[in-house]
This record gives C-alpha cells, structure tokens and sequence, in this order.
C-alpha cells in the first residue's frame, strides 16, 4: 500500500505545459473547481484534510504537485521555475480538466503563485484565496539584494541562490530536514529569530545546530511526516528551491504588471502565530485587492492547513457558498 493511502485520493497525471503533471482529485465535478497550490518543502499531501472535507461539502477539488515536487516531472533549468511556468502549468491543469476558470487556493509559495494568477491569466481566475501568503505589489528593486540587506547573506531565501549548496545540506538527511521544518508555532517562532550577531531566518545554521531527538514540538504523525520524507529523498531539494532562484527573474520580468488586483473575488486568511508570513503583511492588502475579505486563524502557525483545518476548511466553504453558490 502506498503510504497516501488511505489519506489521499488516487494519483492522476496530466501533460500540462510541456511537464508531466501529478495531481489528486476530489468531489463532484460541478461548479467552479478549487486549485490547492501548496508551498515549500510541500506537496499536494499538505491539503489532505481540505480535499476530504471541501469533496464532502460537494465541491470538486483538486491538489496538484507542483513542478519540482512530488510524483511531478523536476525540469533541469532554473529558468523552467519562474513565474510563467508555475502559472502557465496551472492553466494547462484547467485545460486537462476542461474547466474554464477555477478558483485558486494558495499557500506559502503556492500563495504568490496563485495571486498573479489574478493578475497573469485574470480570464482563468475566478478568484483567489491567499493561506498566509499576502498580494504584494512589484518591490521597488531586486527583492534578494532588499532581503540580503535587511536580513543578511545567511537568510534563507538569500543562501538559496547558490547552485547546489542549499541542495545538499538539506539533502543530507530529509527526515531531519522535514522534522526541523513541520514543527509547531512556537518552535518555527523561536527558529527565525536571529542567534547573537546572526541573521534572522539562518536555517543553514539552524538546522545544524537543532536536535532531532527532541520530539516534543513536532506537528506531525510519524505516517503523515513518512510522505514528505520519501517525496524529497526521491526528488531532491534542487527543483523546489529552484522557485526561490526565480525571485530576481520573476521581478525583472514583472515590469508593467497591475501592482493590484481588480475584478477577482479575494479572500485573505492569515495565521496568528506565523512567524515567517506574518498577519502584519498583508495589512496593506485592502488597498491593493478591490474585491477582498480578510480573516486571521487564531493560534496557528505557518503550516495552517494542517495546523488548523477544521478552520480553514470553514473558512473556504463559508466563502464559496457566499461567492459561488451551486
């Protein structure tokens, strides 16, 4: 028995935008679809307990994993990880599902995907919700040289640029690395604040230095946390922090782009306790969304859809019989 089983729907491939495409369906296929686009270091597992409670409520429902991840092809060039291909394949998703628009459902590096879908292919969009991930406008210059000064050439997002070095430190022991990751509020709190005369966000160091015999703040099974952990040892962590190299391609190539979103029903739903996507971030959001409502989950942390599901999955469902009723 594969170790999805029995926590996902069957596994279904699709060819969509010249990749190989795993995806996990769900639900009545009626009405506006819902995309569950998941974050780093994820996959379409990360919305198990929205897939099962949304098919319920008779909403069709799909998780993909994404390129890079999962049971999903892992192009070679970095480039092939930018934001015209992340989007581009979701609208090869929507054309394999025959479905016209569908409304997107992102978290963490899901959530800036599915945000310029609004923006990129607005005609495919029938709205938007962000899970932790604030709308952010075009930075007002390359957003790695703002973050390696703000938080130094040992913050994540900046360590990751180099070619390989990121990869195999995190490579080097996956069941490790996805402990240190999924843990609770108050660990991944504690994790990104800076060491003494450190950088905020150092994960290099800090994973080095956190102890995996302490259990006590793990989030999840040991069968839950089994998934993630045989997904990166087959894949590798090259294709997914391949997303982060794009940060400067995709800012460059954003030139013109609407720094706000008009005409897409919104929601916005932040997590209390977030340490690294913080509530605070998306305050600036009703001036920048014209269809938009927020709502804050209360004590959660980064991974809110498995943190909190019960809460989110209201949420979601709350908001679509409002927006789209069937």
């Amino acid at each position: 028995m594969s170790p999805l089983e029995p926590m996902m729907p069957p596994v279904q491939h699709a060819q969509v935008n010249g990749i190989e495409m795993a995806y996990y369906e769900a639900g009545p296929r009626v009405g506006v679809p819902i995309i569950l686009c998941h974050g780093f270091p994820e996959l379409a597992f990360s919305w198990r307990h929205q897939l099962t409670a949304l098919a319920e409520a008779g909403r069709w429902v799909i998780a993909p994993d994404q390129r890079g991840y999962g049971q999903s092809s892992v192009p070679e060039a970095v480039t092939d990880y930018d934001m015209e291909h992340l989007t581009g394949d979701l609208v090869g998703l929507l054309d394999h599902l025959g479905a016209e628009k569908a409304v997107f459902c992102g978290h963490d590096w899901g959530g800036f995907v599915v945000w310029q879908m609004a923006l990129m292919h607005p005609a495919r969009t029938a709205g938007v919700i962000g899970l932790n991930t604030p709308f952010q406008g075009r930075a007002p210059a390359d957003p790695i040289a703002l973050m390696r000064m703000r938080y130094g050439q040992d913050m994540y997002i900046v360590w990751f640029q180099t070619l390989g070095d990121a990869d195999a430190v995190l490579a080097a022991d996956v069941e490790r690395t996805m402990r240190f990751f999924m843990r609770t509020p108050a660990a991944l709190a504690a994790a990104a604040q800076p060491p003494e005369g450190g950088s905020s966000f150092a994960f290099n160091d800090l994973i080095a230095q956190w102890d995996p015999a302490d259990r006590s703040n793990q989030l999840l099974s040991d069968a839950e946390l089994a998934v993630f952990v045989e997904a990166f040892q087959r894949n590798g962590f090259t294709g997914p922090i391949n997303w982060y190299r794009n940060f400067t391609r995709n800012w460059e190539r954003s030139e013109g782009r609407p720094n706000r979103i008009d005409g897409v029903p919104c929601m916005m739903i932040t997590a209390e306790m977030d340490a690294v996507l913080t509530p605070d971030m998306a305050k600036h959001m009703p001036a920048a969304v014209g269809d938009l409502e927020m709502h804050m989950v209360a004590g959660s942390g980064h991974w809110t859809q498995q943190e909190k599901p019960d809460a989110v999955n209201a949420l979601i469902l709350d908001w679509m019989d409002r927006r789209f009723p069937q």
